[in-house]
């Protein structure tokens, strides 16, 4: 298995309005893309496809298919001005708009009097492994689905191949359900990311235990806030599709219901993966930091054993290393001093005495097993 390289999270155009800003102030953040506009327009038979940057694409197209379901798809922020039309079009709530604009909102859904407003995290991982985390954010109102996403990528492009196809309920739906395909895109993307997540997290364990080293530390903590900003996103979500099933909106009927439910499931299985390898990254950090602890009470252990071997020997030669005379000034004998100075071969007998006394320590530290332990 490969190694990684896990790099941080990268928010997006995370922008907040200034402290004491009036509600509904639209403030777009100074790296937010120039809006590309995307409108589908189709029925059971028919699919009209427009593109544009301004409002003529929008109005147009909706004046020339009536009879439509209508996906106008908004990529890109970065107009204050169109997002200003945009609201008076469709008679949007400016709080509406400044939600839409500011990008840290976590995943809701929120109806009012003829329309529903609702949005998610879109998380993906990029071609450089970094975590990308962006919202998305959508309009519901009676055959029309308005989107906004910050990016240009193609996100979506499961979605418009059903559309293009139009099998199933894709064109039957309404925009309630399409919503809901929506949504269930960016969940069944977490399963992706997890998937992605959980091929590291396992390389991570195996490093472990193969070769210890300061990095894996370091990718595991990464790791376990990439999860914890998955889990910021999924908890929300899940109380999001719940809502959406409880709504008596005419915008989300029975039939959509019954799809919303099983979103939901796949939902709580995020969820549950999410939190299973948070915890296994955090089993991975404690347990480097506890092999990490180990190897160091062995080393210490290694220099305790020398140290103990050699403070009888420096004592020994603490006690023969002291000038003390053994005649004093008058030439007299002092028996007191150390009269071990004058033996024959009392050099000799003092190293073989030493070298007993370090073998005797090294055999009563290998019957206490403490050799096998290092």
């Amino acid at each position: 298995m490969g190694n990684y390289h896990h790099k941080r999270i990268r928010h997006k155009n995370r922008k907040v309005n200034k402290v004491g800003e009036r509600p509904g102030t639209i403030s777009i953040p100074a790296d937010a893309l120039k809006p590309r506009i995307v409108v589908y327009s189709y029925n059971q038979t028919d699919l009209q496809v427009s593109e544009g940057t301004d409002m003529r694409t929008i109005t147009e197209q909706l004046k020339r298919c009536t009879d439509h379901t209508h996906w106008i798809r908004v990529n890109g922020i970065g107009d204050a001005q169109l997002m200003e039309d945009i609201g008076t079009f469709l008679g949007i709530n400016q709080l509406v708009l400044e939600d839409i604009v500011n990008t840290h909102q976590r995943p809701k859904f929120d109806e009012y009097d003829n329309y529903a407003f609702g949005t998610s995290r879109i998380i993906y991982l990029n071609d450089e492994n970094e975590l990308i985390n962006c919202q998305f954010s959508g309009i519901i109102k009676e055959n029309l689905l308005m989107s906004f996403e910050e990016s240009y990528d193609d996100y979506f492009s499961a979605v418009i191949t059903r559309i293009k196809a139009g099998k199933g309920l894709i064109r039957v739906g309404g925009s309630g359900y399409l919503f809901y395909a929506l949504t269930d895109t960016i969940l069944d993307n977490y399963f992706v990311v997890l998937s992605d997540l959980g091929d590291q997290v396992e390389e991570t364990e195996e490093r472990v235990y193969k070769s210890p080293s300061k990095s894996i530390m370091f990718d595991a903590q990464q790791l376990k806030r990439t999860f914890i900003t998955i889990r910021r996103a999924c908890w929300p979500e899940r109380d999001k599709i719940n809502d959406m099933i409880r709504s008596e909106s005419p915008l989300i009927n029975n039939d959509t219901k019954i799809y919303l439910r099983d979103a939901y499931d796949h939902c709580i299985q995020a969820m549950e993966i999410v939190e299973s390898y948070k915890e296994v990254t955090g089993s991975v950090i404690d347990l480097y930091l506890s092999m990490v602890s180990n190897r160091m009470n062995e080393i210490m252990k290694v220099l305790t054993i020398i140290s103990v071997i050699f403070i009888p020997l420096t004592f020994v030669a603490g006690i023969y290393g002291m000038n003390f005379s053994r005649q004093d000034t008058h030439g007299r004998i002092i028996p007191d001093n150390m009269p071990e100075l004058y033996v024959q071969h009392g050099y000799v007998y003092t190293i073989i005495a030493m070298l007993f006394i370090a073998l005797v320590q090294l055999l009563v530290f290998w019957r206490k097993g403490w050799f096998n332990k290092l």
